[in-house]
């Protein structure tokens, strides 16, 4: 009687059992059917979030060197933003807007891109190698010109001579490629206690005129006005090869990593810009004096638009790279040294 209670409650278990298995069994399906339904909508979200990943900021901030009521930089780069021949390359890329910001000198610039407000810019090569040099995280993506020349002019009835400098004052732009050539330029002459100090070229048109300083460097257009004015030219580094400026465009490597090959893109777009510019030369230099107050004819003998490259970069625009990084690195202008192949992104 015993074992019959045990037998009938063993065949009610195994009742129980068989159902609570089947349930099991339903729930299983029906839970792999839900899962192979979903697992669709799932990978579909992950690689729109993938997608959205890859895709660069909408918005692109580039800062060049000068003030003008245009808000354009000169060269490929401001005539392919003045014709939107820039913007419409990058729009192809998902960037809808370009934002400009113009800066008095290239150390101002090179401290905004290293805080995050710009993503690229334009500027001499001179403050560019010593933003890395202080271990600024950029990539020098374009050398858009190699032939920016520095020149040194002098107060009226003041030094005519190099030679004359010696224990004299000269304004310069601290950190810019005339720095780099008015330091050499000492050096290469050996002309002793000469007194730098740093004044934005407004300030030290001002100075120079009142008497105040003796000499200061100036680049290109502005320096043939005070030339004009009949301020003395005591040196230009057309005479010193080895002084002779570049133009560089850096990039960070934070905006890289949002968007990267945009080294190719901009060269691109740039290249772009610069066929469109070649073919409409009298444009340009319209272009160019609505920027600057001078003449186009004046722009055309001082920014020829031979000066400007078609490529990102040249062999003999490296070799002067190279030059003035070792300059600054041995005038200890520089922090420390680093590897120039490993700051170009070509």
């Amino acid at each position: 009687m015993i074992w019959s209670k045990r037998k009938s409650g063993s065949g009610r278990f195994r009742t129980v059992q068989l159902v609570v298995l089947m349930g099991l069994l339903t729930a299983f399906a029906s839970a792999c059917g839900n899962g192979s339904a979903s697992s669709q909508p799932a990978a579909g979200k992950a690689e729109e979030t993938a997608a959205a990943a890859n895709k660069p900021p909408s918005v692109l901030n580039y800062g060049y060197i000068g003030t003008n009521k245009l808000n354009f930089p000169g060269g490929a780069e401001g005539w392919g933003f003045y014709k939107g021949i820039i913007q419409e390359e990058l729009k192809k890329y998902g960037i809808t807007e370009v934002k400009l910001t113009a800066f008095p000198n290239g150390p101002d610039q090179s401290e905004s891109l290293i805080s995050g407000r710009l993503d690229l810019g334009s500027l001499g090569d001179t403050p560019a190698l010593l933003a890395r040099s202080t271990g600024a995280k950029t990539r020098a993506i374009t050398q858009g010109a190699t032939e920016s020349i520095g020149y040194l002019i002098g107060k009226k009835g003041g030094p005519t001579s190099i030679a004359d400098l010696k224990g004299k004052t000269v304004a310069i732009q601290k950190g810019s490629f005339m720095h780099r050539y008015i330091a050499g330029l000492v050096k290469e002459q050996n002309v002793p206690d000469v007194k730098f100090i740093h004044m934005l070229r407004a300030d030290g048109e001002a100075a120079l005129s009142r008497g105040e300083v003796d000499a200061m460097t100036n680049s290109a257009i502005f320096a043939l006005k005070q030339i004009e004015q009949g301020y003395p030219l005591i040196d230009d580094a057309t005479k010193h090869p080895n002084l002779i400026g570049t133009s560089i465009t850096v990039v960070s490597e934070d905006y890289l990593k949002k968007f990267p090959g945009f080294q190719k893109v901009w060269n691109e777009a740039r290249l772009k810009a610069y066929k469109d510019l070649v073919s409409k030369p009298d444009e340009y230099y319209q272009f160019l004096s609505q920027l600057n107050g001078f003449t186009p004819e004046l722009n055309k003998k001082v920014s020829p638009i031979s000066t400007i490259k078609d490529v990102n970069f040249t062999d003999d625009g490296v070799k002067l790279l190279e030059g003035t990084k070792q300059f600054l690195v041995d005038e200890k202008l520089a922090e420390k040294d680093f590897d120039l192949n490993q700051w170009i992104l070509k």
